[in-house]
């Protein structure tokens, strides 16, 4: 009997790589998203995962026609710069409301399909702008942050049923997702240019970043890793390295060179 797994804001970009990954290993996969279609990989889905109800309605008619969710891999999401100061509580709620409470709504519709056989496997996918903030992305910093920190805890809210939870932390990739950015210069001015010239190098990162294939292929790979999983995974080798220094060198330093960099 084949797998079967979700992928949510699998109609482009790593999503969408992830699908193609995953159909290469065999899996039965659905693709969640507001805009796609079916594709030889995939079986697609109108799913805003904002929607508590399309959600949970679009879980529960995959369970009924496979009878089991192996997996669930939780890409979907957006990105937005600009200074905090000047960004309207509307657009961060929106940040919010698809990175981290979408996010949500995927695991919480999952979760009982799993519990049901008592095993399955989340992915939640998160970036090392988690643990590295950075200026003018700061409500995407915020909403990654959350990603972990609600992986972590749901982890070991749902471990004795056979579920293991974990996030992925991206660097840098070349997709859509760069010109995709709801990007807002408002205070410029005030800031002296500042941040036009922070988000052009974050998004010239991008745009020299990782191909989707290669990060997809990292993530399938540690959704069918043998063992345990472990509640956090980062990606790339650079990334790896900026990860573990973050655990050990002060706050304070942190922020400076993350200042040098993007805010100054």
């Amino acid at each position: 009997m084949s797998k079967t797994a979700i992928v949510t804001g699998g109609s482009s970009g790593i999503g969408l790589a992830a699908v193609r990954e995953l159909a290469s290993k065999g899996y039965r996969v659905y693709e969640f998203s507001r805009h796609g279609e079916d594709t030889s990989a995939a079986v697609h889905l109108a799913v805003d995962v904002t929607d508590e109800d399309s959600v949970r309605k679009a879980v529960s008619e995959v369970f009924r026609r496979e009878k089991h969710i192996d997996l669930l891999i939780n890409c979907a999401g957006f990105g937005i710069s600009g200074a905090a100061e000047f960004t309207d509580s509307a657009e961060a709620s929106k940040q919010l409301s698809v990175n981290l409470i979408g996010t949500a709504n995927v695991c919480s519709a999952v979760i009982p399909c799993m519990r049901r056989l008592k095993r399955g496997r989340i992915i939640n996918i998160s970036s090392v702008a988690a643990v590295m903030p950075i200026p003018f992305q700061t409500w995407y910093s915020v909403s990654k942050s959350g990603v972990n920190t609600y992986t972590c805890a749901l982890a070991n809210e749902v471990r004795t049923f056979g579920i293991e939870v974990c996030a992925v932390m991206l660097g840098d990739t070349k997709t859509g997702f760069t010109a995709a950015r709801k990007r807002s210069v408002s205070g410029d001015d005030v800031y002296g240019g500042r941040i036009s010239r922070s988000v052009a190098v974050m998004e010239k990162d991008e745009q020299n970043g990782n191909t989707p294939e290669n990060v997809a292929k990292a993530i399938v790979r540690t959704a069918l890793s043998r063992g345990r999983l472990r509640p956090l995974y980062t990606v790339g080798t650079q990334y790896k390295a900026i990860c573990f220094l973050d655990r050990l060198v002060p706050v304070r330093f942190k922020n400076y060179v993350l200042y040098k960099i993007y805010g100054g």
